[in-house]
């Protein structure tokens, strides 16, 4: 059984049980069945750049959506005791989706949506060019 974390940093309207049940059932059709958890994060501008300065060494640049890996992470874990399978972290730039949204002509929980499971892709080592 997959659990999904969602951490809000502000009071964006987007449904956290939506978004939960999305990305589980993702995980689940791509196979993953055992014990595993990924987090969910919704932020403004700022903080998706001060997390792009921080990981990726990209200044200026608001990112729609990152992904961490947590196998990827350069500092070594030790075997959490639950055994549990941390797949990593999702971010997802609430303004930058509105936006994106808006020119789309889509609703902002669909264009978040969107940017979850492309950032559940990365999480599974599926990239793009």
């Amino acid at each position: 059984m997959i659990k999904v974390y969602v951490k809000k940093q502000g009071s964006y309207p987007i449904s956290s049980p939506k978004l939960k049940k999305t990305l589980a059932d993702f995980f689940a059709s791509q196979g993953i069945v055992s014990e595993s958890d990924v987090h969910i994060l919704i932020v403004n501008k700022n903080e998706m750049m001060d997390l792009g300065r921080k990981y990726l060494s990209k200044k200026d640049s608001v990112h729609n959506v990152l992904s961490f890996v947590t196998a990827e992470a350069k500092q070594p874990f030790v075997e959490p005791p639950d055994k549990i399978l941390h797949l990593g972290d999702i971010a997802v730039c609430y303004p930058i989706a509105a936006a994106d949204a808006s020119i789309e002509g889509i609703l902002v929980e669909e264009k978040v949506i969107e940017l979850l499971i492309h950032g559940a892709y990365h999480l599974l080592g599926k990239h793009h060019e």
